[in-house]
């Protein structure tokens, strides 16, 4: 069910959006408040785009593209560096705290989006995007990827990519199928839809629900083990009821182990949809 927004975070995430230049329906519903060159300059100095810091050379083995020439599904980051990597899907949950958060801890994450949730709230993905995560395919409305045909999955992949490119100025790259339900055909609709890889996650911080397990807010490792923290874990989350708060425990959990979150993109090559370079082709023979 898709949740509803408080007046004060449509403000908040309204005012972030307006930061980055864009939505042209939210410059208009705030023009009257904020014109003005000054206001408008300090804005984007506040609200900058975010950068994250890349891997120390030598302290990870980048994952190679598939030899079939489809995108290849990547289930964790293999590190040595005490990084993880968050990851949340969906997109019904709107809160302006959580953004603060992020932008004001300067906490890399990645969004997986299911691009139905745009319509009516696309400043507060703007506002997240800013705060430096960037918009990734999570389908346009959240089916089982397995159970359809490929023409299913293409309308469901290309869709959501194009939705997400028209509205935050670059198409996916990357995608998370729904469930992690996918299969050989999920492959190639996502190559056809131009997406380079397909990420998965290790472990699974089960905020604002329960775990299988019936515990309430569990963090479960895909390993079985509960509140452990391995380098490269991909871990998922959701846009769910109270994320604020889930959100900072889950921080306090990472930092207390020793760890830090790491930005996926900077630990993924290029032909894969990150921002590393690519590895140098493995000798012949």
């Amino acid at each position: 069910m898709r949740g509803k927004i408080p007046l004060v975070s449509c403000a908040v995430a309204a005012v972030l959006g307006v930061a980055a230049g864009v939505q042209p329906e939210i410059r208009t519903a705030v023009a009257t408040a904020e014109e003005g060159p000054t206001t408008r300059e300090r804005l984007v100095a506040a609200f900058a785009d975010q950068t994250w810091p890349t891997p120390r050379p030598g302290s990870w083995t980048p994952a190679r593209p598939a030899p079939d020439g489809l995108p290849p599904v990547i289930r964790r980051i293999n590190t040595q560096e005490k990084v993880v990597f968050l990851t949340i899907d969906d997109g019904y949950e709107y809160d302006a705290e959580f953004v603060e958060i992020v932008r004001r801890e300067k906490v890399p994450i990645l969004t997986f989006l299911t691009s139905t949730y745009v319509k009516g709230y696309g400043q507060y993905f703007w506002a997240l995007r800013n705060a430096g995560s960037q918009m990734e395919n999570h389908t346009v409305s959240h089916p089982n990827l397995a159970g359809l045909a490929l023409e299913g999955q293409k309308k469901q992949i290309c869709g959501a990519s194009d939705t997400i490119a028209q509205q935050y100025g670059r198409r996916p790259q990357i995608l998370r199928p729904p469930f992690g339900s996918m299969n050989e055909i999920t492959r190639q609709a996502a190559r056809d839809c131009g997406i380079k890889s397909i990420l998965m996650w290790t472990s699974e911080f089960y905020n604002g629900t329960t775990s299988p397990s019936g515990v309430h807010n569990q963090f479960v490792h895909g390993d079985g083990g509960t509140n452990v923290i391995k380098p490269g874990d991909v871990i998922l989350m959701h846009y769910r009821k109270g994320l604020a708060a889930d959100f900072r425990w889950i921080l306090q959990q990472i930092r207390q182990a020793g760890f830090r979150p790491a930005a996926v993109e900077n630990y993924l090559p290029r032909s894969l949809g990150g921002n590393a370079p690519d590895p140098a082709p493995k000798p012949a023979g």
